[in-house]
């Protein structure tokens, strides 16, 4: 039985290739065809767009993204066990599909040679998420390469990229994202549409890159005041601070911000402002 791209369901390549998720390298693979169509879609519309795909696996994702029109997929994975089946999907998407045999952690995206629009998308392998994301959102210039992100995460970092502030989710994660981006969550998948089946419930996030963040503020120096602030979120910011400078209580004083307020109190403005207030 074949799928609509004239390929094996991706359940036979597994079982044909012998390949079994490994733990270590945060591997749980879609299988139902349906909802990575339904996820490419998400991402779309995909036509004369480039996608970077990280960690795709045998290919379930990267052939719902070349069947719902994406002109070429940059698949970038780790595990050599995998190219032989991203292999067989480049030979049905003739010059559609580059595979970069490659840590996603280590690669120069500046010199993959792509083209705008360029977006990334991807089930991301749960052991490295945040990171990935973290290193995209410190991209510079800004804006970046990509016009987007659409990417899948377990479901409780999915609410802190969008936490509000005064929530238990808001922290570092929600103030880089969101300074930075529009964040969105997409869909939400039960634990047991993948395989292995993880402990924990995954979705979907779109992330639109802003062209121009407000108010505007040096990356590493709000990385630096969130660090601080939420590394000790329970204390008083002027406790918390001092980390970053020994007059925290003068600086937050001058700023119109309660000395005595807790991180997840404060607005992304005034972690931007404390940034831009302690360069000075």
């Amino acid at each position: 039985m074949s799928t609509p791209d004239g390929l094996p369901p991706l359940r036979d390549i597994i079982r044909a290739s012998g390949l079994r998720a490994r733990k270590s390298l945060g591997q749980n693979f879609l299988l139902d065809f349906n909802l990575t169509r339904r996820i490419a879609r998400a991402a779309g519309p995909l036509e004369g767009t480039t996608v970077v795909e990280i960690g795709p696996g045998p290919g379930g994702l990267t052939r719902a993204l070349l069947l719902e029109g994406a002109s070429r997929v940059i698949a970038i994975e780790k595990d050599e066990r995998c190219l032989p089946a991203l292999s067989d999907i480049a030979d049905v998407y003739p010059g559609r599909l580059e595979i970069v045999a490659a840590d996603a952690r280590e690669v120069d995206y500046g010199a993959l040679g792509l083209r705008a629009p360029a977006r990334i998308v991807a089930n991301l392998p749960y052991s490295v998420a945040t990171p990935l994301l973290i290193g995209w959102l410190k991209t510079e210039p800004w804006p970046p390469w990509f016009d987007r992100l659409v990417l899948m995460f377990q479901r409780e970092v999915a609410l802190r990229i969008v936490a509000k502030p005064g929530g238990k989710d808001y922290g570092r994660l929600a103030v880089l994202t969101q300074w930075r981006t529009t964040p969105r969550i997409l869909l939400t998948l039960p634990a047991a549409a993948f395989t292995p089946r993880p402990k924990v419930d995954s979705s979907l996030v779109e992330l639109v890159p802003k062209e121009v963040p407000q108010p505007a503020c040096d990356v590493a120096a709000l990385e630096r005041v969130t660090a601080a602030a939420f590394g000790q979120r329970r204390k008083m910011l002027r406790s918390s601070l001092r980390q970053v400078t020994p007059d925290s209580e003068a600086l937050l004083q001058g700023l119109g911000i309660d000395p005595k307020a807790r991180a997840e109190e404060l607005e992304i403005a005034d972690f931007c402002r404390i940034a831009n207030a302690l360069q000075r």
